[in-house]
């Protein structure tokens, strides 16, 4: 077993380095770095602005519309009993968007990158909108039927965007799978590390990772897990409309508790935030590049705005126009990063743990573990009484960050599958994958002591790549999606014909998708 483990730790660690220096490059080139100002930022960073910058003046400015259309259109009646509700899509796509990142992903980029990372966070996110309406709509427009429901996303709009060639959507597909398959294990570590936290402030105890507690929790984790996925999308979205509104709203709620005790400490937040976007502390390296950097990496990370991955979920929603779907998961972003995101940077921010200041709480100590800064954070600004009682409810919503998106990959995995086939022995085959081998591994990591550092290498990799596949997808496909939004604007969502734009899809033929 010992050498299983050992295993796991060197392909994790041999995945570090290059991870590094595929976010880096090219600021990891000399002559590159030195040139001024520019040399700080590197390419992921210039691509998912600069095509957020371009797709928001595409569509004149999407994010305006993203707002109360967006609200109506999920609370309006579904067209059909085919496919997913406009909400059970949205809650399908948060329960992706509002994962573990949103704690300690934000908590690490504001540890690297200071509070100024929170701002970068916040422009990456207003730009990322208008991403995500483009590839949602993409989603949309070449969606399949597969009886009852609906599949779709990167594989199916990369396939008509590229010349309707099969081989480049079961390309798409199979990355995908691998993206989704290999994202697992990081949230696995996340529901352990939530469940551990827990007993550990109820009871005092330390547990190790080989104790009985991990094992029992390893059992219930696979068996709940397995029972959700093989029951399909709808049962995944029947655990996600009642798990998603929860963690959201008690973490939320309690995070603006915690911040009306530390009320006076508002303005502190502000000034740290957007003073340190442009002049960060020496601590964090003293550059404009680092904060960006971190805010653009972590907000990917958290919100997936132009990485294809919540198209998947756009996909399988039954809606009245294709522009619907892009302005729900739109204002997904906006909720996401503006909302559950900035929460968690007041917390850490207001708490000012990282600025050495707090009795009885070292930076250094506590800087290497997210999760322990933020808990740290959360205990600074409660009264000691019910500090206990805070930090459990916080870390149950971790652990249900967690455990939604662990259901989301494993879902997400299986309706790209349908590229490959859709027939129930291979779909099958995937949930099996998901539930009952990268969960086990995910387990194994987590006894093999891995720290969730290691982890979020290979999740970090695999996003960026995702994103190097999606954006010229994006780029290739917006006559598509300015087409429908033309149409959606001049007829306020009428039934769109594809057909009258000059192109064919399986379910937009100016009826409703839903007859």
């Amino acid at each position: 077993m010992n050498k299983i483990f050992d295993l796991i730790n060197d392909f994790f660690a041999f995945l570090a380095p290059i991870t590094d220096a595929v976010w880096d490059f090219p600021t990891n080139i000399e002559w590159y770095s030195g040139i001024p100002v520019l040399g700080q930022f590197s390419f992921p960073v210039i691509l998912l602005i600069g095509v957020g910058i371009y797709f928001t003046i595409r569509t004149r400015f999407i994010q305006r519309q993203s707002f109360v259309p967006a609200i109506k259109i999920m609370l309006a009646r579904q067209p059909s009993k085919q496919g997913i509700s406009a909400i059970g899509s949205f809650m399908l796509g948060l329960a992706m968007r509002a994962g573990p990142g949103n704690i300690v992903g934000i908590t690490g980029a504001i540890s690297i990158g200071g509070p100024g990372a929170l701002f970068w966070m916040w422009v990456a996110a207003f730009f990322g909108m208008a991403s995500a309406f483009t590839e949602s709509v993409l989603a949309q427009l070449f969606k399949e039927k597969k009886g009852d429901e609906f599949v779709g996303g990167l594989p199916f709009y990369g396939k008509r965007i590229l010349g309707n060639k099969r081989f480049v959507g079961l390309f798409l597909s199979f990355v995908f799978i691998i993206y989704a398959l290999f994202n697992i294990p990081a949230q696995t570590f996340n529901v352990f590390s939530a469940i551990g936290a827990i007993a550990q402030a109820s009871t005092g105890e330390q547990y190790s990772h080989q104790s009985t507690l991990y094992y029992v929790i390893a059992v219930i984790l696979v068996v709940v897990c397995a029972f959700i996925i093989f029951g399909g999308i709808r049962r995944v979205v029947a655990y996600s409309d009642v798990l998603v509104p929860i963690k959201a709203v008690i973490f939320v709620g309690m995070s603006i508790i915690i911040i009306l005790i530390n009320f006076p400490l508002i303005p502190y937040f502000f000034h740290e935030v957007v003073v340190g976007a442009f002049l960060p502390h020496a601590i964090f390296g003293g550059t404009i590049g680092t904060a960006l950097a971190q805010g653009v990496k972590r907000g990917l990370m958290s919100n997936e705005a132009g990485q294809g991955t919540i198209t998947m979920a756009a996909a399988v929603a039954n809606n009245r126009h294709p522009c619907e779907q892009g302005l729900v998961q739109s204002f997904g972003v906006f909720f996401d990063t503006m909302v559950i995101c900035t929460m968690t940077g007041f917390i850490v921010v207001m708490a000012h743990v990282w600025t050495g200041s707090v009795d009885g709480v070292m930076w250094e100590s506590v800087r290497a573990s997210k999760i322990m800064l933020y808990l740290s954070s959360v205990e600074a600004l409660v009264p000691s009484s019910i500090s206990t009682v805070v930090e459990i409810i916080m870390c149950a919503c971790y652990g249900l960050f967690a455990f939604t998106t662990l259901l989301g990959m494993i879902s997400f995995a299986e309706i790209s599958a349908n590229f490959i086939s859709k027939k129930q022995s291979f779909i099958l085959g995937i949930r099996t994958l998901g539930s009952l081998v990268f969960v086990p591994f995910g387990i194994l990591t987590i006894l093999a002591g891995l720290e969730l550092g290691n982890l979020w290498y290979i999740s970090d990799l695999m996003n960026i790549i995702m994103v190097y596949l999606n954006i010229p997808l994006l780029l290739l496909g917006l006559p598509f999606v300015l087409k429908a939004l033309e149409h959606y604007r001049k007829t306020k969502a009428a039934p769109f014909d594809s057909k009258q734009y000059g192109f064919v899809t399986d379910c937009w033929n100016g009826k409703e998708n839903s007859k």
